[in-house]
């Protein structure tokens, strides 16, 4: 099988600021990408605003286009104070609403994958144990999973680095949290940029994610906050280590400073990848 067959590249909509979804769509199809992963605070308001006949629309127009919406992001920055482990179980039932109104719109969508990647909304406060921290925080995913299961979604669990939360941020800690969970529709995502500064070894602690059996997304992204190519960080690894190991899913650019242009952020990150995965399938 070919390397284009088994690898696919996505890109968050975030990355066109203010662009209508369905121009999007249109953009990057014609720029070879195969799949958008969608931030619900791009289409306006809170979730239970979108519509289901505008759901429907949505997902039309990406099949119309020839791309795929592969999933959610960034899904619990709206509304403020949502938190997966605060003491007061008011908020935390609030955090699990929003997650399970996520996990609708992903599947309405079309979509397979819930990425969750927190910072405010998982750190630990003064005078919060970490352990039960843990707790409250497996407790919240447990009353989302059932959810998940019913709508065809993974819930993706993204370890961050420090500097965005206190709590989750290696592959090995993540992995444990899975694990204890034990859910099939509970996976973890494989983020570039946090993972490259917490990790001794990017490719080390990606092959852990790998032979744990949990990986189920991965964020190509540099330290810089920008995409693939736009910096420091070497991505032949990485992309080797997900090829030799029969990765056979998505990789989605995600990146948080939006100059020089989208159109420019858009063209030249795919063309990176793609470089680097032809050059790999040459090496077949």
């Amino acid at each position: 099988m070919a390397i284009g067959d088994t690898i696919k590249i996505a890109i968050c909509n975030e990355t066109f600021q203010g662009w209508p979804i369905e121009k999007i769509f249109g953009y990057v199809a014609q720029l070879g990408y195969d799949g958008v992963e969608i931030a619900p605070l791009t289409l306006g308001g809170s979730i239970s605003e979108i519509s289901q006949q505008r759901r429907t629309d949505i997902r039309q127009a990406a099949e119309k286009s020839g791309v795929e919406i592969i999933g959610l992001h960034s899904v619990l920055k709206k509304p403020e104070g949502l938190s997966l482990n605060h003491p007061d179980e008011g908020i935390r039932i609030r955090t699990q609403e929003n997650i399970k109104a996520s996990i609708h719109l992903c599947a309405d969508l079309g979509g397979k994958m819930l990425n969750l990647g927190f910072s405010r909304q998982i750190a630990i406060q003064e005078g919060w144990g970490y352990d039960e921290s843990w707790k409250r925080t497996r407790d919240t995913f447990e009353r989302c999973l059932e959810t998940a299961r019913e709508r065809g979604v993974t819930c993706c669990f993204e370890p961050v680095k420090r500097t965005l939360n206190n709590f989750i941020n290696k592959v090995d800690d993540a992995v444990r949290f899975i694990r204890e969970i034990n859910h099939p529709n509970l996976k973890m995502t494989f983020d570039s940029r946090s993972l490259s500064v917490e990790e001794a070894s990017l490719t080390d602690a990606l092959c852990r994610a790998i032979q744990s059996g949990y990986l189920g997304h991965v964020h190509v992204n540099d330290t810089n906050d920008r995409g693939p190519g736009f910096g420091k960080l070497k991505f032949v690894p990485l992309l080797k280590t997900l090829v030799d190991n029969g990765y056979r899913d998505y990789i989605s650019i995600e990146v948080f400073l939006f100059d020089p242009d989208p159109q420019t952020i858009a063209s030249r990150s795919i063309g990176y990848l793609k470089g680097i995965l032809e050059t790999l399938g040459e090496e077949e």
